[in-house]
Parts: C-alpha cells; structure tokens; sequence
C-alpha cells in the first residue's frame, strides 16, 4: 500500500507530541501538581495506525493507554488532557469527565445536556474508560452486537439513523497483554465469537503486567497461540481473524489495522490484532519505576524498540523526511505540548486563586477585629503562601479561622459563613451531581398509573401477567431486545417470555450462554447505542458474577461522565424464597451498597413488577428489578392496562393500616408479614403494614416515618443478614426521616439468619424470618410498653 508524506508526518508528529505529553505528564504528578499518572507511552504506532481505521460512527471500549488513539481521532486536545490530569472540575476543560476520573480514563459525549441522544453516525465515540482491568471487555460485546441487531433486524430500518447506517459500525476495543489473564476477557471473547458481531480488539502486548512478565501472566506466554482455537478455519466459518504484528512497525501496522477493518465491517466478524514487542518507557504509572524489576538487557532492548523511535528511523531511511527538518518539527511540537499544559494549569487555577483572593480578603479583616489575630494572620499568611492552591485549602483555613472566633460576633465571620454556604451549590454540581439522571425522563419523574380492573378480572399466573406486559412492550417498543439465559425458546425458567421469541424473532428475544458478567456488559453496550435491552440474570443468587461490572461501569458511568453518557438498561432477575442455598437468594444489602446510582426494585407480586417495567422502560434510568421467585404460580388479577400501568419509585405502599406498630418489609416478606398481622389482630394488636417497594430510591415522600409518629413502634424485617438491608432501611427512616423524635420504643430489625438458608421447608422456616418470627418480635413490642395487657407466652 501507498503513503503520503503528509499523512505519514502528521502521524509521527502526533505521536511525538503524545510521548512529550506523557513526559511532562509524569513531571508534573513529581512536582505535585497532579496526584497521579499513568500515561500511553510506547503504545503511540500501532494507536496511530488504529485511528486510520475508525470511522464516524465506530466505537471504541478501550483503556488508559490509549491517549494517542485519542488524539489522532480528534476526540481530545492536548489541553483536555492536561486539565483531566489535575483533576480540572469544569466540564469546559475535561470533557470526558469533568476531573471525576484520574487521568487517560477517556469518553466522547453521547447526549446532550438535556439527556438526548446525539447524532452517533456523525461522530467518533469512545465510550466512558473505567480503571478496574479488563472491565472494558463486557460491553464491547454490546457496542459490537448492536451493529449486527442494527443490520438484520427490519424494526430498526427507520427511526433510529442517528445510531447506525445499516450496521456498518466497527466496535473498537483495546486491551493490555496482562489484563487478558482476567475473566471477564475470556468471557467477553467467547461471547463474540459465538455471536460473531463485528469487534476488533487490540492486545498492547509490553510483556509485562506492572512488575509481573507474561511467564506469569499467559500459558505459554503467546497470547496469539492461546487465541488461535477462535480462528475460523474459511471464510465461511465462524470464529476470529487473527494478525499479530510487531508494535515499532509502522507501516505493517497500518496495512493490518486497514485490512482488518476493512473484513470485519463489511463480513460483520470479530478480528483480534495482538500487537508484540512494545515497550513501557516510564513504567506503568507515576506509582512506581519499572528499573527496579526490569534488567539491565531488557531495558536496552526496550529502547531500542521502542515504537516512536523506530518509526523516525523509517521515516528517515526512506527518505520521507530529513532529519534537521525532523528535528525542527520535533522541537515545535515540545513546544506544543509544554504550551498546553501551561494553558490547562492556569485555566486550572485562576478561578481558585480568585476565590482565595475572596477568603483572603475576609480572613484579613478577621485578624484585624478578632482576640487571636496572630493564631488568624498565620492561617492567612499558609494560604497566601499555599502553591499550588485547591479549594480543600480554602474550606480548611476558613474552618480553623471560625473554630478560633466561635465565641467573639465578628462580622467578618459572618461573611466567611454566607462565603462557605453560597460555594456548596457549586461544590454539589462539581462532585455530587448526575449519580442518576436530572433529565425529563428521569425514572422518578414520571407519574404513576394505577392498574384498572374490570368488574370481574380474569384470575392468572403471575408469570402470565408478566407475559402479558413483556408482549405488549416488545411490540410497542422496536428497540427492545430481550436476552439471557433460557429467555429465547424455553421463555425463561418461569415462563415470563413464553412464546415471545416465536412471536418476535430470535434476534428480539435471545438465549445466551451463561455468561452474567457479559449479559450485564451486553446490556451496556447496547444501551449506549440507542437499544433498550431487557437482560436477565436466572436467579439473584448469580448477580454476583456481574456485580463488579454493576457496581463499576453502570452505576458509575452518568456520574463519571457528569451526565454526558447513560445506559439505561433494565436487569431482569428473581430472588427471596425458595429452596436452599443458591436459590433462596436474597443478597440485598450487598447489591444496594455496590450500585448507587441504578434503581432497585423489590416488586412484592408481579403486578407491581410489570409496574415498574413499564415505567422504567420510559425511563433514561438503568434499574434492577429482583422479582418473588415463588411468586410466579401465585393468582393475581390481570389488569385491563397491563401495558400502560406504572408504579413510581421511592413510593412506599401502606398494605394494613394500624395504629399500634408499624412493620416495613419488601418482597416476598410482605405475604408473611400479612400474615402474622392477622394473627396480631386477634390479640388487640393493630399493625400498620408497608411494602417499601424500592430501595433505591427508598420512601423520597417520608411515608415511613409519618407511619412511625401516628404508632410511635417499628419493626424492619426481611430476608438479608443481620445488619444488611434492615439496617440500611432503619438508617434511612430514622435517621434521614428523622423518626427518631417519634419513637416510644427502641427501633427493631428482624432479618435472616448470618447464615445463607439451609434446604427443604424447614430449611426455609428455620433460616429466614417466618410468621411467627414477625408475631413475636411486634407482639414483644407491645409487651415492654403494658406486660400486663400483653404477657408474655414464649421465651
């Protein structure tokens, strides 16, 4: 193949002032500037000759090596990567993340400030990078398998054209060698090639995984003999392409990455490019230095190889450059470099160095008025001196002045108070903000739709009425896609799905492999190309194979983009009783803990499980919905509005009222504790029963604690470990409610046992909270307040 000077000289320079800006990176995290960098550092060819590949519309799930990809594809400036670098707070300046993530952690916006969607076709995205190693594979499988459901399914013709031209997007993913040890990269593998979507994944392979060299890390220590099983033995076989091509070869590069491409977009299958002997110059990140566990040889083989130095000594055998000519570009692009980075540091500071010149203001005329000038002007005089100044120095300095003056009225005081107050919006916005959405669509915005009964409703299997509401989404929705394992031809495990993927293709409603971590990452990936998936996890009990992906990529990513990317995925699973266990899961407080910033809904029937699909898939939100696991063959009248019903979030529901106690549960918990309320009624006790509905959001109205004033008792009970959910729940209301100042009696829980639940029916009763349980623990209650009334028959 052919090239231009121009194009080969406009990669190099862009190259050399990655390296430059990796160098001075690591300069200026030494000089405490920054707090730490890890940098892309003879990773600069073959991601030169990657962007030569990318295409508007593409997609790219990478990770923090690739800022020279970044750079040659437009989607970041020098400045941008200096500002993220110090943790620059304003959106302006980092873009990818607003200084939430460390540096090189890369992102393109993928909707507007208002929450919707821009146009993907016409741009190059890169989807939010995310630091845990090999957590970028999961929704590669989703960016890539979205082409293809963008290609073959007719429902996505029209409509949806700022999302693709016919599938003809690439999903680009990279990948350090060491990372390719963890799971979640076979797993992510596997999946695409089973679903022969168009991926093309590239391996940095330095050898190394921080101080650990592939011995360690590869059977073998030969990523590409290892891949090579995944080779499709003809064109016509499913499986993988596969090149390995060395990382200081500029030209081979760019011949590789062209015809690679080239393949997988237009035959729609997933290629591998595992890129050897590249070098880490500056080691792994500022944390460390790679001289003291690389030899001295292999330090010397690795300047030598390194790939921009061999790339200017091409360039200059063929003659495609002189060197004084060379040596003048190199030294403009230095200069480059180090412009930007001073732009970016003083864009950086200006505006704290304006507000301490406020505080500093307020804190001189304090010294002047107050008892303790001295102990006030050598608090003045640290923060004048402070280099470099952040706004924590601000805020501690002025609490240590007003901790001084608590007892003198100084107006200058004052003023230093109403200064604090009018920064936490700004501090709110820069650090707090978009955890979940603050759009229109935004799940706790939208208003409820109460089921509506005929005069005598049909009486069904709660997995019908659950049947019933997926097909009227599917066929409402074009670009819902439903999938997991045993959903497609079986219809799920409990029937939900029976007879859709007949009804409405294979491509809508899917089997997949059992896989959870990359039906999570699938999921992902889908959602940030304009789909709605719908993925299932079998039981409860598995989520914990996706957790991290949860916990790390979902929950976080509108946060970490400060609202400029969103998955608005809906996990679909099933827990609480049942038998034994691995299928009596009810791991609540582990999952809420881990997912701040994903909705969880705790359905007690699935009448409010449909509820909560139906409003969730009008939402921009993403969500768990962990439905009763054996409550799929209880009757529950079917709704005439089964598709347009919705049950808001963070609403509780009063099932009983009462005057004496008041009892919050969830889930299949609300069955047994109506039951033991039955039982307490006949003994003169009246129990105030509430269904919390969801956990995140909990109560946003404070129901629970106007409960709690009327009856003065609480009793939190349900099926997690003691100090899990009940805790979680009991904080919530007495703490954050405030129902502490109504209490008459010391606040209860009543969970499981610390133990998971042992097997069988008595298994079940003896493990968990059982109706006797709930009867005693209220019935206990109202002892301590009148014995006499209330006497007490048990131990």
């Amino acid at each position: 193949m052919s090239f231009t000077r121009d194009d080969i000289l406009r990669d190099y320079r862009i190259g050399y002032r990655s390296r430059q800006a990796s160098l001075i990176g690591r300069s200026e995290v030494f000089t405490g500037k920054a707090k730490f960098g890890i940098f892309g550092d003879g990773k600069e060819v073959p991601q030169l000759a990657m962007a030569r590949a990318f295409r508007k519309g593409d997609f790219r799930a990478g990770y923090y090596r690739d800022q020279t990809f970044m750079l040659a594809v437009g989607a970041l400036s020098l400045e941008e990567f200096f500002a993220q670098l110090y943790a620059d707070p304003d959106a302006d300046r980092d873009p990818a993340s607003a200084g939430r993530q460390m540096n090189a952690h890369f992102a393109t916006h993928l909707v507007d400030l208002e929450g919707s969607w821009l146009d993907q076709v016409e741009r190059l995205n890169s989807s939010a990078d995310l630091s845990p190693t090999g957590s970028q594979m999961p929704r590669l499988v989703g960016l890539a398998y979205a082409s293809k459901l963008y290609r073959e399914l007719p429902e996505l013709r029209e409509g949806f054209e700022k999302f693709s031209r016919d599938g003809e997007e690439i999903a680009f993913g990279t990948i350090g060698n060491a990372s390719t040890a963890e799971g979640l990269f076979w797993e992510a593998v596997n999946a695409v090639g089973v679903l022969q979507a168009p991926m093309l994944l590239s391996i940095w392979d330095d050898d190394y995984g921080i101080s650990v060299p592939n011995e360690y890390q590869i059977t073998k220590e030969d990523l590409s003999a290892i891949l090579s099983g995944f080779v499709r033995g003809s064109r016509k076989q499913e499986g993988y392409d596969l090149y390995t091509v060395e990382g200081w070869d500029y030209p081979s590069l760019v011949e590789t990455y062209l015809n690679a491409a080239e393949i997988v977009r237009m035959e729609h299958v997933p290629a591998i490019i595992h890129v050897v002997e590249l070098t880490q110059p500056q080691g792994h990140s500022t944390s460390g230095s790679h001289e003291r566990y690389k030899s001295d040889e292999r330090l010397a083989w690795e300047e030598e190889h390194d790939c921009l130095r061999r790339m200017r000594e091409w360039m200059l055998s063929e003659e495609v450059v002189g060197e004084e000519e060379l040596d003048t570009m190199e030294k403009e692009d230095r200069e480059q470099v180090r412009s930007a980075q001073q732009a970016a540091w003083e864009a950086f500071q200006n505006p704290i160095r304006e507000e301490r010149a406020r505080v500093l203001e307020d804190l001189q005329v304090l010294e002047r008025d107050s008892g303790h000038s001295e102990e006030i002007a050598e608090i003045r005089k640290r923060l004048e001196r402070k280099q470099p100044i952040l706004r924590r120095d601000l805020h501690g300095a002025l609490h240590e002045a007003l901790v001084i003056t608590r007892y003198e009225s100084l107006s200058a005081a004052e003023r230093l108070v109403d200064w604090r107050e009018s920064q936490r919006e700004a501090i709110d916005d820069r650090y707090h903000s978009h955890l979940t959405s603050e759009t229109p669509r935004a799940a706790t915005n939208l208003a409820a739709v109460e089921p509506r009964y005929g005069e005598d409703p049909e009486e069904v299997n709660g997995f019908d009425l659950l049947n019933a509401c997926f097909d009227e989404a599917l066929d409402r929705i074009p670009n819902l896609v439903a999938f997991g394992e045993d959903v497609g031809e079986l219809g799920d495990v409990n029937q939900g799905f029976a007879g859709l993927q007949e009804k409405y293709g294979e491509l809508r409603v899917s089997d997949t492999g059992i896989r959870e971590a990359t039906i999570v990452g699938q999921a992902i990936g889908m959602a940030m190309r304009g789909l709605r998936p719908l993925a299932e996890i079998q039981y409860l009990d598995y989520i914990l194979y996706a957790l991290q992906i949860l916990s790390d990529d979902v929950a976080t990513l509108r946060y970490r983009t400060k609202g400029r990317q969103r998955v608005p995925i809906l996990v679909r699973t099933r827990g609480h009783r049942l038998e034994g266990i691995w299928h009596s899961g009810s791991l609540m407080a582990g999952i809420l803990h881990l997912v701040r910033g994903i909705h969880v809904c705790v359905p007690r029937d699935m009448t409010r499980a449909a509820g909560f699909y139906n409003l969730l898939l009008q939402s921009d939100d993403p969500a768990i919905v962990v439905e009763v696991l054996n409550g799929y063959r209880v009757k529950e009248p079917m709704p005439e509005n089964i598709g347009e019903l919705t049950i808001p979030l963070g609403r509780p529901e009063v099932l009983r009222e009462g005057s004496d106690v008041t009892v919050v549960t969830y889930g299949a918990m609300c069955r047994i504790a109506a039951e033991a309320c039955e039982l307490l009624a006949r003994t003169g006790i009246e129990v105030e029963l509430i269904d919390v509905q969801t956990l995140l959001p909990f109560d946003t109205e404070a129901r629970i604690a106007e409960s709690v004033k009327k009856t003065g008792r609480v009793l939190f009970t349900d099926e997690d470990v003691p100090g899990g959910t009940t805790a979680y729940m009991m904080r919530q209301v007495i703490e954050e409610q405030g129902a502490f100042w109504y209490l008459q009696a010391e606040p209860r829980t009543l969970p499981a046992a610390a133990h998971r639940p042992a097997y069988g029916s008595d298994g079940d009763y003896f493990s968990k909270p059982n109706r006797e349980d709930v009867f005693d623990a209220v019935y206990r209650l109202k002892h301590e307040d009148d014995p006499e009334r209330y006497p007490l028959f048990y131990r």
